[in-house]
């Protein structure tokens, strides 16, 4: 098997693979991760997870390298991570008893051949009806300012929640699992 190396410095993605007990190394790809113009949702986390997997394969031969990225989609626009308290609040009070979409891009580079597989996995999110007191109590607590959509699925954040839908809720939290075994499966790595 052909080592496998993570692009990403996430944490919280490092995390979701080790699920998938495979060893595995990480490696934070340099890349412009600007919208282009005209470009849709799905087209630019599919450009940005193959980008980040591209990214790296110079320096990394003979590797399987995973690219992943994910962008949230309020009332058809994209929210990036919040980065401040007061946007995080923005952005949750705006979402309050709506849908949030995610769309996570997925790709998997074999750079020994040049092979690579690209998806994007959707997730929807319908948040409870949320007043200030409330979110501003969940950001105290778990300020998950690094986050898109301003909350963290894979802990409190989950209490925002109505209810959810989609075929791999790991894709929420931004590595989707379902997808990725399918995909390493396809190069021959065996799981478990």
């Amino acid at each position: 098997m052909l080592p496998l190396l993570l692009a990403s410095s996430s944490v919280y993605r490092r995390e979701l693979l080790s699920r998938l007990h495979v060893p595995f190394i990480c490696s934070s790809p340099d890349i412009d991760e600007s919208h282009r113009a005209n470009e849709s949702a799905v087209d630019l986390v599919k450009r940005l997870a193959e980008g980040k997997a591209r990214a790296l394969a110079a320096s990394h031969p003979g590797h399987l390298i995973i690219g992943s990225d994910q962008v949230a989609a309020l009332d058809g626009r994209i929210i990036g991570k919040p980065h401040t308290f007061e946007n995080a609040r923005e952005q949750l009070l705006a979402a309050s008893g709506k849908r949030v979409s995610f769309l996570t891009g997925l790709a998997l580079l074999n750079s020994e051949t040049g092979h690579c597989q690209v998806d994007c996995v959707p997730f929807t999110v319908h948040m409870r009806e949320l007043d200030v007191e409330r979110v501003e109590r969940y950001l105290r607590i778990e300020q998950p300012y690094d986050c898109a959509g301003s909350f963290k699925a894979e802990g409190l954040g989950v209490s925002l929640f109505q209810s959810t839908e989609g075929p791999d809720s790991t894709s929420l939290v931004g590595l989707p699992l379902i997808r990725l075994v399918d995909m390493l499966l396809a190069e021959g790595v065996q799981i478990p």
